[in-house]
């Protein structure tokens, strides 16, 4: 049996009407195509090749900046496979036989290496209060698989403050979240300390984070450790998370 791709159109499918999804797998009965505009489509070319121009630099168009985090992701090759709707971004967990895939506009990364997927959006109208909640689940989607496809090499990064990095801890095939932890300039770092910031992480976990995003061990360090460029050595985490 080929395995089970699910991309934003085919988990939208779902969600609208699950007996159209079931049909369609099962079946070959697929829903009714309705008319699509060619506009939006070209419009999206455009705005992908504007963009592209800044891409080297290391900046972002005047009309986004300061109102967007970070830059745009450097890697050509990598920007342009994620826009390919053939072949996107894509995870295939070990439990299931299937896999997860979307396709990208854009995708910006800060100086603390977050990433921040983007999608371009055409209306013939001024953008309505609630229309980004027409789209949540889309970049739910896109937001789930940077953080999968970064979990595969090795590290997440959390969001969260004083959280240095959050690696991938394998074990007998399952995937656990560990947190290295820096405690902020001037903090006191004795047991009782300690104690109180990973309950505060634990908080912060529980009220801001899906439960498969929350730490499992927590690690506090001085410093994260520097590549000779004065990045954060990613490998030297792994290395510890394992």
């Amino acid at each position: 049996m080929k395995r089970l791709t699910l991309s934003n159109s085919r988990l939208s499918l779902y969600t609208e009407c699950p007996r159209c999804f079931w049909l369609d797998l099962n079946a070959g009965i697929k829903r009714p195509d309705t008319i699509f505009p060619s506009l939006p489509g070209g419009l999206d070319a455009q705005f992908k090749r504007y963009f592209d121009q800044f891409r080297a630099s290391g900046d972002v168009p005047p009309e986004v900046k300061g109102k967007l985090p970070g830059r745009l992701l450097s890697d050509v090759g990598t920007i342009n496979r994620w826009r390919d709707w053939r072949r996107g971004i894509r995870y295939t967990p070990r439990w299931a036989d299937c896999e997860l895939m979307g396709a990208l506009d854009e995708c910006l990364v800060d100086e603390a290496g977050f990433y921040y997927p983007l999608d371009y959006k055409t209306r013939g109208y001024a953008p309505k209060t609630d229309t980004h909640e027409y789209y949540q689940d889309q970049m739910n989607l896109y937001t789930l698989l940077l953080e999968l496809h970064d979990a595969d090499g090795g590290l997440i990064q959390a969001s969260a403050s004083r959280i240095g990095f959050r690696t991938v801890e394998i074990k007998d095939g399952l995937v656990k979240i560990k947190a290295f932890v820096v405690p902020a300039h001037g903090m006191k770092a004795d047991t009782k300390a300690l104690a109180d910031m990973q309950d505060e992480l634990e908080r912060f976990g529980r009220k801001r984070l899906a439960p498969h995003k929350i730490p499992r061990t927590v690690k506090f360090m001085d410093e994260l450790p520097k590549t000779g460029q004065g990045k954060i050595d990613r490998r030297l985490l792994r290395e510890q998370a394992l």
